[in-house]
């Protein structure tokens, strides 16, 4: 009971540091917004006024909807990186390793380049469906190529190296595609590969929104095996989890998630890494608290590393994903060089 009681805290101080991140997140940028100005801009739109003006515009379709969808994209890498490391027992892997994110952005690639028609009759649907579709194949080529006789540390070994394979055959499709490419393609893929939040609508959050709600939902289901799982294998069988059927729901689940965020923002690498890792130095390994605390927890970074790369260059930003990724390097060399995360 002390245990829940001191987790419901911890989620309720990551809920409170989350809504002050996205406030500031949505206040600052290329444009500050007063706290009058934002309450303005809500009410003339719930009042249904069509005479806004064009600061007004500008926050209700262009930093209200980022400053969302960052914290749902934020979400859906933290929950993707803690199922991965619950469900290889390892702290180093997360969705990128396995060849999600790079299998995402080849789906994402062709769509640009080939996905007209398919664009036409599935409308708003057609690039999550095309990003959904890489990472699909891509994870589970990984997968299947990493299956071995022995489901031990080998094995977790073996899947970390087939997924850095399989990340660069599907690195350099998407380097063949933005070769073939016409010009406005090849920049599209190109700033994608990069990461950025430019793109965010009110389409893309209520695409994202669903995905991250199913997907957290999906993940929360699958905790308390996951918790078994931690002991072993053959331990959790013996507690009657089907370990099988577990693998292939964590991986669909990851699947769902990560792919359909990386289609509206590109790459961004790390989230899922080192949200998962600071949740579980302050409260243990508990994945009904790791999986609630990351989408908490990586909406926050993530709306961070947004506001650091709007800020850093206003009114120019940087590509969110040079920010992750400069602070994220560091914590992964550093459990690289600790000996009880080496296999």
């Amino acid at each position: 009971m002390k245990r829940r009681k001191g987790d419901r805290i911890a989620l309720a101080v990551l809920l409170a540091v989350m809504i002050l991140t996205a406030t500031a997140s949505i206040r600052f940028g290329a444009i500050d917004f007063s706290a009058n100005d934002m309450l303005a801009a809500v009410s003339h739109s719930l009042s249904g006024r069509t005479e806004l003006t064009l600061n007004q515009r500008i926050f209700l379709q262009l930093r209200l909807p980022r400053a969302i969808l960052c914290l749902l994209v934020g979400a859906c890498l933290g929950v993707g990186g803690t199922l991965m490391q619950g469900l290889f027992r390892n702290p180093i892997v997360e969705p990128g390793l396995v060849g999600t994110s790079s299998g995402a952005a080849f789906g994402a690639a062709m769509f640009y380049v080939f996905g007209a028609l398919l664009s036409a009759s599935l409308g708003a649907w057609a690039l999550p469906l095309a990003a959904c579709a890489g990472g699909v194949v891509s994870t589970y080529l990984v997968f299947a190529l990493a299956q071995t006789r022995n489901e031990g540390r080998s094995s977790i070994m073996l899947l970390l190296l087939t997924g850095l394979a399989v990340n660069a055959l599907f690195m350099s499709g998407i380097g063949l595609l933005s070769y073939v490419a016409r010009d406005p393609q090849a920049r599209s893929i190109i700033y994608w590969n990069l990461g950025t939040m430019s793109g965010a609508n009110w389409n893309s959050v209520a695409v994202v929104g669903s995905a991250t709600a199913l997907g957290t939902a999906a993940a929360l289901f699958c905790a308390k095996p996951l918790n078994a799982l931690m002991l072993g294998e053959e331990e959790a069988l013996a507690l009657g989890v089907n370990v099988g059927r577990l693998k292939w729901i964590v991986l669909s689940v990851n699947v769902l998630i990560v792919a359909v965020a990386t289609a509206f923002t590109g790459v961004i690498s790390f989230v899922g890494l080192i949200v998962p890792h600071i949740l579980r130095v302050l409260r243990g390994s508990d994945n009904r608290f790791l999986i609630a605390g990351s989408a908490l927890l990586g909406g926050t970074l993530l709306s961070v590393a947004d506001l650091m790369a709007r800020l850093s260059l206003r009114p120019a930003e940087l590509p969110i994903g040079i920010v992750t990724s400069v602070v994220g390097v560091p914590v992964f060399l550093s459990l690289l060089r600790r000996r009880e995360y080496l296999f």
